[in-house]
């Protein structure tokens, strides 16, 4: 991997009010983007460690970059390296193909590298890291899920979430370093795959095509990518500390939600609630908590 500078900012000593150093990982990904964007807006310095040629995915947003292939093949003198002078690392990147992150063996990878992030984070003595978590970490059955919720970790996706959040509370307590685990719920939005739910429906609706769905009576907590990025960044610069929920505390039926969208091209009669068999394991209601940020 290889560093090179774009635009540099100011700076500021961790835990101040005021404007501090965060590397971001997964920076020009669906929820990494918005992340970073509004932390630039706020006045933070950010170094974002992207892949080789994806810069332009970073949409203009002023920061350092550092240019690696793997952010999860990295050693721990590596990392320690990249993150002298660094106040926070909001780490956002994983795997996460639809159809194949849930059971994929690059869990381990992410794991295996994420733990090795956490030992460089230590070494440099950063003051602050911010994990990204799943509401699949928890047992489902229960329905609304808060951060007192058992877990209970399905795939191996999640596994490796519990595992890694598991690992970082006790790492980083005994090594003074300030850290927040943010569990996302179901998100949709700009720049979302292709291949999820919302913008299969609005592919299918815009272009007057059937859209194929299952009974739609499943309840989830959904929440706009960009309302998601405003709470975790909320989370990331005051002092909460241990595991949060980022949802949005409602939920909906799938059926309401593909017939709001539909509503929006005028096109109910294209939705085929029925055409796809439901997944018998999935949990029928799942509904987040949230708890007001610390003062």
């Amino acid at each position: 991997c290889r560093a090179w500078h774009a635009v540099c900012h100011g700076r500021s000593k961790a835990g101040s009010v005021g404007m501090s150093r965060v590397l971001i990982t997964g920076a020009t990904g669906f929820v990494g983007l918005p992340v970073a964007q509004k932390l630039a807006a706020s006045g933070h310095d950010l170094t974002c460690v992207i892949r080789p040629d994806t810069n332009d995915k970073l949409e203009g947003l002023s920061a350092r970059t550092i240019i690696c292939e793997d952010v999860f093949a990295q050693s721990p003198d590596w990392w320690s390296d990249k993150l002298a002078g660094i106040d926070t690392v909001v780490h956002l990147a994983w795997y996460a193909e639809p159809g194949k992150y849930l059971t994929s063996e690059r869990n381990l990878d992410c794991l295996a590298g994420t733990l090795s992030m956490a030992k460089g984070a230590a070494a440099a003595k950063l003051g602050r890291f911010v994990g990204i978590g799943t509401c699949f970490e928890y047992d489902l059955t229960v329905g609304t899920l808060s951060v007192d919720t058992p877990l209970a970790p399905s795939t191996p996706y999640a596994a490796a979430k519990v595992a890694a959040f598991t690992m970082l509370t006790s790492w980083f307590a005994t090594a003074q370093v300030e850290f927040l685990w943010a569990r996302l719920f179901y998100l949709y939005g700009a720049r979302e795959d292709h291949r999820r739910l919302v913008p299969y429906l609005h592919d299918q609706l815009r272009n007057a095509r059937v859209a194929e769905l299952t009974s739609g009576t499943a309840v989830r907590d959904y929440l706009d990518v960009d309302a998601a990025a405003d709470m975790l960044v909320q989370d990331v610069i005051c002092n909460r500390t241990g595991p949060t929920n980022i949802c949005s505390g409602k939920g909906v039926t799938i059926r309401a939600l593909a017939e709001e969208i539909a509503d929006q091209y005028g096109r109910r009669d294209l939705l085929r609630f029925g055409a796809r068999p439901d997944n018998l394991t999935d949990p029928p209601v799942v509904i987040g908590l949230r708890t007001e940020v610390p003062q």
